[in-house]
């Protein structure tokens, strides 16, 4: 497979809230295509938290987003969040998330963190195979408060 993942842009959007849009994801719940690009415009004012696509055969079949945060302890070293992960329902199984988790390890390595973490909902037990079997291991609990 020829997978080209590259940072997203702008004009990529409306392929990104797509594939969101889908049952599982967000299912058909996305941002308008102007509020995405105001998110996209601030989330680019970031030092290092990026979207990134997944292209194949011309078109993007996937997305993730990766920041990378500084930190004080840890003497120093950053840290690395993976958030956003989805796939085209028609393309899974061929390795595409493999391949842009994978991608993810490697610029969260190459930039010097110590750890890459993601948080994934206790539904998705899919989800939480695919990433045991990319050597993730459950740390810890996450937890979660809804603001107003």
């Amino acid at each position: 497979m020829s997978l080209e993942i590259r940072t997203a842009r702008e004009s990529d959007l409306a392929a990104v809230l797509a594939l969101y849009a889908q049952p599982g994801m967000n299912d058909a719940l996305i941002l308008d295509l102007e509020a995405a690009r105001a998110i996209f415009r601030r989330m680019k004012s970031y030092p290092s938290y990026e979207v990134y696509v997944a292209r194949f055969e011309g078109r993007i079949v996937g997305t993730i987003a990766l920041l990378v945060m500084d930190n004080l302890a840890h003497l120093g070293a950053p840290s690395a969040i993976v958030e956003d992960v989805c796939v085209d329902a028609g393309c899974r199984g061929q390795g595409i998330g493999k391949e842009m988790m994978e991608f993810a390890m490697t610029t969260a390595a190459e930039k010097g963190c110590y750890k890459l973490t993601l948080s994934s909902n206790l539904s998705r037990t899919r989800a939480h195979d695919f990433y045991l079997g990319l050597g993730f291991r459950q740390h810890g609990l996450s937890f979660q408060v809804d603001l107003p």
